[in-house]
């Protein structure tokens, strides 16, 4: 997408061109309404003229037809003046039109970049973890007594040495219980924790073969000190084997919070936009699960006008425009029916 923004943070271009279109539109409405005024004048004065050679009589002859030659005339530039306003008009509020279009497509696109950034980011946390249940370290560790499953505590922890946008991973027992997991320092989870009962524990064994994962919403973990979490998991199989029978889950945490607030803060926007727009991932229930509007952050829920369409523009009652985008998903990962939402004030300076 090519960049509509100043380097220095200035206003878009769409933004300026329509704050020109209305300074146009108003002060053509002004002159306009001048160029009337003083014509109005001048057709009192011919009326006048007229009045006054009818009364003059024969020595006034000449001076009517100068005052019905101004008369004339006035009435011309009031017909023009009439027709050039409203075609001014009809040109500013196409202007104005497509210019909003314009800025919606754009609010669009940044939206469904923005979630597409989202589904790629959870599409390699899908992967993460299909892959990192297939270790040796957490196949052992599962079944074969507190030293594997010390080992394993480890080997996870290495991986989270690496991939530092996780806050834990657990290894689980068919029971739900967590044997091991990869930060037990920060947080003693092992032997204490039970997931049974939790949504991506029981989709996980669920799973029909090392392909498949399970996902759950967005939401906190109270073990995880109440940390805001995507949680993905799988089932760990004998012998790391795609059809191996299932022996344990794993579970990863991604630190939804700190990551999604990146990808929210680096939407190319200029320094004004951004003091009047709000960017938003909005899930399928309508509930606001990552938000750069800090004085919004207490709505949880947004209504979303969407419609049927999966991705538009639309200016709301108060006057902001709201650009909006479906997850499109991406390989392997669906999605979860994910709204990428900006909504953006007209006025600068205003919060959203």
């Amino acid at each position: 997408m090519s960049a509509v923004l100043s380097k220095h943070g200035q206003p878009s271009k769409g933004t300026v061109i329509a704050e020109l279109t209305t300074a146009v539109r108003r002060i053509s409405k002004d002159k306009i309404a001048e160029i009337d005024l003083i014509n109005r004048e001048a057709t009192y004065l011919a009326i006048n003229a007229l009045i006054e050679a009818a009364r003059a009589g024969e020595a006034g002859r000449g001076f009517a037809v100068v005052a019905n030659q101004v008369k004339d005339v006035s009435h011309r530039i009031g017909h023009l003046t009439g027709e050039l306003g409203t075609e001014l008009a009809t040109i500013s509020e196409t202007m104005v039109a497509e210019l909003e279009r314009q800025q919606g497509q754009r609010l669009t696109d940044l939206a469904l970049n923005m979630i597409d950034v989202i589904d790629r980011n959870l599409y390699e946390r899908s992967c993460d973890v299909r892959w990192w249940a297939t270790d040796a370290a957490i196949v052992d560790g599962v079944t074969r007594g507190p030293e594997a499953a010390a080992h394993a505590s480890k080997r996870m922890s290495v991986i989270l040495d690496s991939y530092t946008v996780y806050l834990d991973i657990w290894m689980l027992d068919l029971d739900g219980r967590v044997v091991a997991n990869g930060r037990p320092s920060n947080f003693p989870v092992a032997g204490m924790a039970n997931a049974a009962g939790e949504e991506w524990f029981d989709a996980a064994l669920r799973t029909r073969s090392g392909d498949e994962y399970a996902t759950a919403n967005v939401g906190t973990v109270a073990e995880l000190n109440g940390a805001q979490t995507a949680t993905y998991a799988t089932a760990i199989r004998e012998g790391g084997a795609s059809n191996g029978k299932i022996t344990g889950v794993l579970a990863v945490f991604f630190d939804w919070t700190k990551q999604a607030s990146a990808v929210l803060d680096n939407v190319r926007l200029s320094n004004e936009e951004r003091s009047r727009t709000r960017c938003m991932i909005v899930d399928a229930n309508g509930r606001v699960i990552a938000d750069s509007g800090q004085a919004s952050r207490d709505a949880k829920h947004y209504e979303l006008r969407k419609g049927s369409t999966t991705t538009g523009a639309y200016r709301t009652a108060q006057g902001s425009l709201v650009g909006y985008a479906l997850t499109p998903g991406y390989e392997s990962y669906q999605g979860m029916g994910w709204f990428g939402v900006i909504e953006q004030n007209p006025h600068h300076g205003a919060g959203v």
